[in-house]
């Protein structure tokens, strides 16, 4: 089995690393850039008595998610740079892997937004990428995401000297991706609903014969790496 030296311990499940972080019973929360809801409708299903707000800016996938009603789940199209809630509506805020796609201009609105809509206390859970090991070296052949990674890091020190928030605790972990094939990979990660990566012959070809290298018997595992960031919102 082919996975790539680790950094930090290996986590399947974010919800567990996120439930030894912050309380999850009974809270009031919001996911900025929710994507699929994965975590979402786990957590919910773990903690029936709270409810989610999910926010997701790409169209086709807020009509899948609405296809799928859950409840206390409610599924909302906006983006956390305008985040149609009330000031202190929410004792938790999520960004999971999505800071790195809000426009670089607006991520400093987008926190500004999310500590305007946590009560005093409450908590912003950020994970992103890290921009390093061989996942990410595949990745980058079609969709380098260097600068806006880097960004996302800027935008979280800003705002924490602004002082809105404060920090409470840093954890790096691996996530194990796997993907049973070159198309299964070809379409999760270079043909996803949100984004054209431009992809022609070559740039496939480019691509496929990178991931092929990685290949076993059970397909392609890799270790991705992560950094999350828990932040409180001050009084």
């Amino acid at each position: 089995m082919n996975i790539a030296t680790h950094t930090g311990p290996l986590i399947d499940d974010e919800l567990d690393l996120l439930a030894s972080l912050v309380p999850l019973a009974d809270q009031r929360i919001i996911e900025l850039g929710c994507g699929a809801a994965q975590l979402a409708r786990a957590l919910l299903g773990r903690y029936p008595g709270s409810a989610v707000t999910a926010l997701e800016v790409d169209t086709r996938q807020h009509a899948k998610n609405l296809a799928k009603p859950q409840e206390r789940l409610t599924f909302l199209a906006a983006g956390a740079q305008a985040i149609p809630a009330a000031d202190a509506d929410f004792d938790l805020a999520l960004m999971l892997k999505s800071l790195h796609h809000v426009p670089g201009p607006l991520m400093a609105t987008a926190l500004g937004e999310a500590a305007r809509v946590l009560r005093p206390g409450g908590h912003l859970y950020v994970s992103e990428p890290v921009y390093a090991g061989p996942f990410n070296d595949l990745i980058r052949l079609f969709n380098d995401e260097g600068v806006v990674r880097a960004a996302a890091q800027a935008a979280l020190d800003a705002a924490l000297r602004g002082g809105g928030f404060e920090p409470v605790a840093e954890q790096r972990f691996d996530m194990p991706v796997h993907f049973r094939d070159f198309d299964d990979f070809e379409q999760r990660l270079m043909r996803p609903t949100f984004a054209d990566h431009a992809i022609d012959d070559a740039r496939l070809a480019a691509v496929r014969s990178a991931f092929e290298r990685h290949g076993t018997d059970d397909g392609v595992r890799f270790r991705r790496p992560m950094h999350v960031r828990l932040l409180r919102r001050r009084a």
